[in-house]
This record gives structure tokens, C-alpha cells and sequence, in this order.
């Protein structure tokens, strides 16, 4: 707080030395965000908002504001459409509310406190190697998107592993072999599926930490075996974890990974999204622009997952 108002002081001592300059800041002008994926076995998930100002007053309640209601959203996938519902997320199957946490990487039960509403379809479920065709309809305009849900790629093996100087806390190590001569990108997630006291799981949404872990592709081991490391990315708060193993399994976790595969479009939107987010506030980072695979003049993307599951039990 010292800080800040030292820095305004000097702020407000500069100014009154220097020549006032008025500056016409050009109109704004909102742009549709597109936020949605399908995976294997799951309804396909699609929040539509409007880009917000930067000189909002209210920048909260612009983006509360923001959500797109009157759009017509279709899937078109081997020539039947499948016109999405808008519908509170309440009112849709507990998998996709769920899975709409994951999007937003916030906890289940605090996503129900929201009223949120999106598009998605009870009926239609992804299913691996489709493709599916999202087609937007939203003030006289059209924007297109395409993806597919991959053939999975399983690991060839996983496990808990102590760490050194520890008999309590350890990471998952794994293997994957990587196929050959195309371009592979992953996406890793985990859930810990044990109960707590009041009978609840630890964890309802898979979850992955923040960096470059969460999303891998295959550019240094083409066609390889390759070692993997696997932390806890899950941030509940537990005070009998000691602080030095944050991020390690706890004996006696039941975990689920998720390693999911996704196309180079969908790969090269969340890499430099990453990367965005990394370089924020560095004045000496270049400036990088998210991708997107959204046709038309809109933000966002259109991903498509396919996940395969490993079970670990966290025990020697």
C-alpha cells in the first residue's frame, strides 16, 4: 500500500509539470467470444459472450452483462445437425455442469452458485473419429468452427513413486509411446476419486496446475518412448499436508488421469493462450495473440478431447 501511494504521489507530481495532452481513444468495437469443446462420451459444452472494453467503468458487471442469449448455435457432424438448447446450467446433466466447472477450472459446487446459462444438446455426445462442425448464428452474421475427437493414446504404464527422504508423499511416473511421423499434442488432467470423512470424493472436476504441463505435444519425441511426471494439481485446502508436498499424491489417494489428445488447432490456441497469460505484465515480453479456429471474425475456440483413463492407487 506504501507503494502505491509513493507511486501516485510521483504520478501526480509529474503531471502538474508537463503539458496536459488529450488523446481520442478510437470506439470500441465488441467482438463474439466463443468458448466450447466436446470430448468422447460427452455433450457438447458452449458459453458465447461479447469481448469487453477495456474502459468500462464497470468492467465486473460488462463481462456479467457480456453472456449472448439470442444466438442459434448448430452441430453438424456425418450430415445431421443438432440445433444446441440455451438453457440454464442447472437444468442440464450433472456431467456437463461438471464439465463446464473444468472449463472455467473452478469447483463444482461453486459453479452451481452461478447463474450461468449455456448452449449444449442432452442428445448429442462426441464420439471418437467424428468430426464436428459448430455453426454460429448471431446478429446477422455466421461464424464457423471445426474439430474432431482423435483416436486416443493410452500410457503404457503408471505409478506412484515416494519421494526421496519421504514414506507418505510421492508423483505419478509414467510412460507413453508416441506414434510416429504426425504431429500429437496431450492434454493432462487428474481426479482424486477417494472419499473425504463426510463421504464426498476429494475431487469432483479433474483439474491440471497452471504452466506448460497441462498441454504437451510430441515436437522432441516424435515415434518415442518418453518418461513422464505427473504432480497433484488439485488446490484444496488440507492443513494436515505438510507444505513442503503440495503438490505430491498422499498415500492412500485413488487417482484418475486423464490424458486427452487434440488437434494442432486446438494445441496451437491453448499453447499461445499460455503464453499470453505468462507474458502479462512483462514490459519486455513479446506481444502474443491467441489463435483461434473460429471462422467469420470471432474469438475463442471450438476443441474437440479424447481422453483415456488410468486408474493409480497410491500404495507400494
Amino acid at each position: 500500500m506504501k507503494k502505491l501511494i509513493s507511486y501516485l504521489f510521483l504520478f501526480s507530481v509529474l503531471a502538474s509539470c508537463t503539458k496536459e495532452v488529450k488523446i481520442d481513444i478510437p470506439g470500441y468495437k465488441a467482438e463474439l467470444v466463443v468458448d466450447g469443446n466436446i470430448e468422447t462420451d460427452g455433450h457438447p459444452v458452449i458459453l458465447l459472450s461479447q469481448s469487453a472494453s477495456v474502459y468500462s467503468e464497470s468492467y465486473v458487471e460488462t463481462y456479467i452483462e457480456s453472456f449472448v442469449a439470442d444466438a442459434e448455435v448448430k452441430i453438424v457432424v456425418d450430415g445431421d445437425t443438432t440445433l444446441l438448447e440455451y438453457r440454464l446450467l442447472s437444468e442440464f446433466p450433472v456431467s456437463t455442469q461438471i464439465r463446464f466447472a473444468e472449463m472455467l477450472r473452478v469447483e463444482y459446487d461453486e459453479i452451481q452458485q452461478l447463474p450461468i446459462r449455456i448452449y449444449s444438446s442432452s442428445t448429442l455426445k462426441g464420439e471418437v473419429g467424428k468430426n464436428y462442425e459448430l455453426i454460429i448464428l448471431y446478429k446477422g452474421k455466421t461464424y464457423t468452427a471445426s474439430t474432431s475427437i482423435l483416436q486416443p493414446t493410452s500410457l503404457n504404464s503408471i505409478q506412484w513413486v515416494l519421494e526421496e527422504g519421504s514414506d507418505e508423499y510421492g508423483l505419478l511416473k509414467a510412460k507413453l509411446t508416441d506414434q510416429e511421423g504426425q504431429f500429437d499434442a496431450y492434454k493432462y488432467d487428474s481426479r482424486r476419486i477417494n472419499t473425504q470423512a463426510n463421504g464426498e470424493p476429494l475431487d469432483f472436476t479433474f483439474r491440471a496446475g497452471n504452466g506448460g504441463g497441462r498441454f504437451f505435444r510430441d515436437r522432441y519425441f516424435d515415434g518415442l518412448t518418453v518418461d513422464l511426471t505427473f504432480r497433484n494439481p488439485q488446490k484444496k485446502k488440507d492443513s494436515t499436508i505438510n507444505d513442503d508436498f503440495k503438490r505430491y499424491f498422499r498415500r492412500g489417494d485413488s487417482v484418475i488421469v486423464k490424458l486427452s489428445k487434440l488437434d494442432k488447432n486446438t494445441y496451437d490456441f491453448y499453447r499461445l493462450k499460455r503464453e499470453q497469460l505468462e507474458s502479462n505484465g512483462n514490459p519486455f515480453a513479446t506481444p502474443v495473440n491467441a489463435k483461434t479456429n473460429i471462422k467469420g471474425g470471432a474469438l475463442g475456440v471450438w476443441a474437440g478431447f479424447s481422453p483415456a483413463y488410468h486408474v493409480v492407487y497410491c500404495m507400494e
